[in-house]
């Protein structure tokens, strides 16, 4: 056996287990002039990832040392947290100090290992893959070379660039810098490929967030070329059910432009016929086609105020795919029916051919609900469809408020720029045409995840589990300090425990920051090829199945789908079993990159919006309390930060747990109601800056 196999052997079978170089090759027999040999070897085995070394310099096999993978998650402050996975490794994140980063960076995918004595405390061991290849920053240079300063704080070094490499750069300027070394105890070293404009600029630093997440622009020519050549395909009926003759309409915002959802309702003596008629993008993008590998390298669409980076090029987003009024459209529809309680008695899927009567917008079927003569005169054949959507709306939130769903209130803000070019932020507003269409599209998804896995198919479940205990206990306490009395085991939460807060808190002033906080204290919903339920809905089985213009789980669903409508369970498992775990992973990543960016982008569009408002004074809710500051959001959905060395001047201690900052003649907790004053706009941390105001 060679001294290298030996070695690995000798540690597997647990004889040479975390022993040091110098105790290995004791072990060994090695003598002394080949101890550099061995020393070599385990940086081999180390580099090939067979064993690793743990914090007392003892080498064993990943297995042993119980490792894991996960990604590095960065803070300003130099600490870090590492983000496992897999979720059954541990319950939450780990909390990594800077010493025992071991070089690792934000975003980086490393192999890490629980500190033993310590409850959720990590040290990296191996850097699997660096986590992002280009940084935007600003630039700044001196005599000797260029420096990119960058705009994200958890990435824990500035780039150092040769002025030979600059890109004629000036100081100040908004660049991309790709990464081109990563030296041990020395600055990253790297190249500038690309200067954005100069910092501050609106545009500029716009484009600057979309950059910092890797997010594409532009479709490369071949994807582009693709999309048009599937999309001038003709339609024809084939073997599908034409729905044509069916009233069917869309229900969307009055800017989208890529319609993937149609609706339709007939009656059946008392029963409810409801079809949820989804655009059947399958069609056109065939499994690792040029146009699969794109929208999957995106993984959604992503939208921002003025903007739409689509997950497929407009041929087919807007175009061949969206369910344009008038136009004949393939899809996927599923047919479900219901008795006068709302109770859901069965479901047909099938494949489809139809022709949207109208493209109708959340505002007007609201005004056709509330009573708008005019808007009902427009829309009169649909008119006496929509009363029975929302009659059917209504009994389905019934059942399923009764199941336990969590109807979380959280605002958000829809941010818009009118035709004048101006930013637009109406105060926060959710309408029963909304409803209507959550509930039917839930109700959809229910089926068609329930029939996937009743038929035991590959799949990819939208799942939401259990908050932790950690976070519930916390959440528990926090409301016990607002007077609110919790009923619930926190090892064992029931979306209806949930439930019974938000109806005690319901017309309380604080509501709206116990929803936030509730939403705080909840695991991240995400896709998965088990089904494990969704929590917050209180549903047993859920996936995404209606959005397939912008998200691509809903496409490898539509996939699935159209395999098991064809008899062809095999084909299914054996097409879409080996990848479904790795897309769940992958697609899971894509969506909170781009929710990341696009939070970033709707923070500095409120910066902007909020810019000629400062001096001006408003009534908020505080939303956030640290050591450092206090967090106000206004009914508009804009927060703004109170320094600490803003407030009235006290003695101040924050009590976390109770989420209150606790001053001697002045506290500030939570939920409390607050006059503000807007203070100022930070555009380099894309903050509102608030005052209190006090008598």
């Amino acid at each position: 056996m060679k001294l290298k196999e030996k070695i690995l052997s000798k540690i597997k079978n647990g004889s040479l287990t975390f022993k040091n170089a110098k105790a290995m090759c004791d072990g060994l027999g090695v003598k002394y002039s080949e101890r550099d040999k061995v020393k070599k070897l385990l940086g081999e085995l180390e580099d090939e990832g067979e064993i690793i070394k743990d914090a007392q310099g003892g080498y064993a096999t990943p297995a042993q040392l119980g490792a894991f993978r996960g990604t590095v998650q960065g803070n300003e402050r130099g600490f870090a947290f590492i983000i496992p996975d897999e979720k059954d490794v541990h319950d939450g994140d780990y909390f990594v100090p800077r010493r025992a980063l071991n070089g690792a960076m934000n975003r980086d995918k490393v192999l890490a290992v629980h500190k033993r004595g310590t409850e959720d405390e990590a040290y990296v061991v191996k850097i699997i893959e660096r986590g992002q290849k280009r940084i935007v920053g600003t630039f700044e240079k001196d005599k000797r070379a260029g420096y990119v300063i960058p705009d994200d704080k958890r990435f824990d070094s500035d780039v150092y660039v040769p002025l030979s490499l600059c890109l004629n750069a000036k100081p100040g300027d908004k660049v991309v810098a790709e990464i081109t070394s990563y030296p041990k105890n020395a600055m990253v070293g790297g190249k500038i490929v690309e200067i954005l404009g100069e910092s501050g600029d609106f545009y500029t630093e716009e484009l600057s967030i979309i950059r910092s997440y890797g997010l594409i622009e532009e479709f490369p020519a071949e994807v582009e070329k693709a999309a048009d050549e599937v999309a001038r395909q003709p339609i024809v009926l084939g073997q599908r059910r034409d729905l044509r003759s069916l009233l069917t309409i869309t229900i969307d915002g009055e800017d989208t432009r890529d319609i993937d959802d149609a609706v339709s309702l007939e009656r059946d003596g008392e029963h409810y016929i409801l079809g949820v008629h989804i655009a059947d993008v399958s069609h056109y993008v065939k499994l690792n086609s040029k146009l699969d590998r794109e929208a999957y390298a995106r993984g959604t669409s992503v939208y921002f105020p003025d903007m739409v980076l689509p997950m497929l090029p407009k041929a087919l987003s807007n175009g061949a795919c969206s369910l344009n009024e008038g136009e004949d459209r393939y899809a996927m529809s599923c047919f479900m029916t219901f008795d006068k309680s709302g109770k859901k008695l069965g479901y047909d899927i099938c494949q489809s051919l139809i022709n949207s009567n109208h493209r109708m917008t959340y505002t007007e079927v609201t005004a056709i609900l509330d009573g708008d003569a005019a808007v009902t005169k427009k829309y009169a054949d649909v008119a006496p469809m929509l009363k029975e959507m929302e009659k059917l709306c209504l009994k389905l939130e019934g059942r399923r408020k009764a199941a336990g769903s969590i109807n979380l209130d959280v605002k958000e803000a829809h941010i818009y720029v009118n035709e004048e070019g101006k930013i637009v932020i109406p105060d926060y507003e959710r309408s029963v045409s909304h409803r209507i269409i959550e509930q039917f599209m839930v109700s959809a998804n229910e089926s068609v995840a329930d029939y996937a896995f009743r038929r035991k198919a590959p799949f990819l479940y939208r799942v939401h589990e259990q908050p932790s205990p950690e976070k519930a206990s916390t959440f528990f306490s926090f409301l016990r300090d607002l007077g609110v009395s919790p009923v619930g085991n926190v090892h064992d939460l029931q979306p209806s425990d949930f439930q019974k807060i938000l109806k005690e808190v319901e017309d309380k002033p604080f509501s709206s920051v116990v929803n936030r906080v509730m939403l705080r204290s909840m695991q991240k919903a995400r896709y998965c090829e088990d089904n494990l339920g969704h929590f917050g809905l209180a549903s047993q089985c859920y996936c995404h199945f209606t959005s397939p213009i912008r998200r691509y789980p809903d496409l490898f669903v539509h996939r699935v789908l159209k395999k098991l409508l064809a008899g062809d369970d095999a084909g299914a498992k054996k097409a879409y079993g080996p990848i479904a775990r790795e897309a769940g992973i992958d697609t899971s990543e894509c969506e909170r990159r781009a929710d990341m960016a696009e939070r970033d982008v709707d923070d500095l569009y409120k910066v902007v919006y909020m810019q000629d408002k400062i001096g001006e004074e408003f009534d908020a809710v505080i939303s956030g309390v640290t050591n450092f500051a206090v967090f106000a959001e206004l009914p508009n959905t804009i927060e703004g930060i109170m320094r600490i060395e803003t407030l009235p001047q006290d003695s101040y201690a924050f009590i976390e747990e109770k989420f209150l900052l606790k001053g001697i003649k002045r506290s500030f907790k939570i939920g409390d109601p607050i006059r503000i004053r807007v203070a100022g706009c930070d555009y380099g941390n894309m903050r509102v800056e608030f005052s209190p105001v006090t008598d």
